[in-house]
């Protein structure tokens, strides 16, 4: 059985050993927030690299908590990304957060090939992890946010990552759908075809302790009914762990729809990367930031 949010967080105070967490522009008050809250629950400390004018909120932090929160001094943007990716980069913080600057400048520091964060052959990828109210368990899903038209090697990648994702959250045999809007596999959709080499692999032991189905609808992978209907018969049917969605477009709808219909919870962090990365959007909740923050240093973690 999977954790929820609140028992990541006990959890972490459990272990008694604080990550470091380095965030580049923490200027808006969104982002302030969640670090005020994470230094209240005392999951976390901080390296905050900020632009000079854009100091006070950081200062005043730095203030309440002069031994959980270090200020460093960035020209601009571009050099707080280059500042924040480089702590993390050479182990002075555990978990790397984007603030108040442009996705693609933090990026093209993530990516940078000598003090960056994705090793050499790696894929970028992202997880999300949805605590919903009318499913039972933790549902976790990719990629909604960083690969565009998957292959098979992506998928893979993503495939990886995300079930070291579910055994760190107590998932010990993790029951994955691959997403399609029917069951059918057809050529005129080349990822029902890739869909097929990755159960093979998994039959044959290559990713460990693992349930792959499909292809199967996201409805069916996630209610038992819809499966009996179709006639169905597989263990992921109504209890997926893990959606492997076939693009980015189908992915990162499935997110924008349970986030606001759904009423879910949601953390989501960067894979594929020497430690985990929290890239939040604009229009995420506090709590979603706070709880993606929660994941990263989980799996920041031994």
């Amino acid at each position: 059985m999977s954790l929820t949010f609140d028992q990541l967080i006990t959890r972490l105070h459990s272990q008694h050993t604080r990550r470091r967490i380095a965030v580049a522009c923490p200027n808006d008050a969104h982002t302030l927030r969640v670090i005020q809250r994470s230094l209240q629950e005392g999951i976390a400390d901080f390296a905050l690299v900020v632009e000079e004018a854009h100091q006070a909120g950081a200062q005043e932090l730095h203030q309440q908590y002069p031994d959980n929160v270090t200020l460093y001094t960035a020209e601009d943007t571009v050099d707080a990304a280059r500042m924040a990716v480089a702590l993390v980069h050479h182990g002075e913080a555990n978990v790397l957060m984007k603030g108040t600057l442009n996705t693609d400048v933090l990026l093209r520091a993530v990516l940078n090939k000598e003090e960056g964060l994705l090793p050499s052959g790696r894929v970028l990828s992202h997880v999300t992890v949805a605590q919903l109210p009318m499913y039972h368990k933790l549902l976790l899903f990719s990629d909604a946010a960083v690969v565009p038209r998957p292959r098979v090697s992506h998928f893979e990648a993503m495939l990886n990552y995300d079930l070291e994702v579910c055994r760190r959250l107590g998932i010990d045999e993790p029951q994955v759908a691959l997403i399609h809007c029917t069951e059918k596999i057809n050529g005129k959709f080349p990822h029902t075809l890739g869909y097929v080499i990755l159960k093979e692999r998994a039959r044959k032991g290559q990713y460990g302790r693992v349930q792959i189905d499909g292809p199967m609808d996201a409805k069916t992978a996630c209610d038992p009914h819809s499966g009996e209907v179709k006639g169905i018969e597989s263990t992921v049917v109504g209890n997926a762990d893990l959606l492997i969605f076939p693009n980015i477009e189908s992915s990162n709808t499935f997110y924008k729809a349970i986030s606001l219909f759904g009423q879910a919870c949601m953390a989501g962090m960067l894979t594929g990367t020497s430690a985990p990365v929290v890239l939040p959007s604009r229009a995420d909740s506090d709590n979603s930031k706070y709880y993606s923050l929660v994941l990263a240093c989980t799996m920041a973690g031994e």
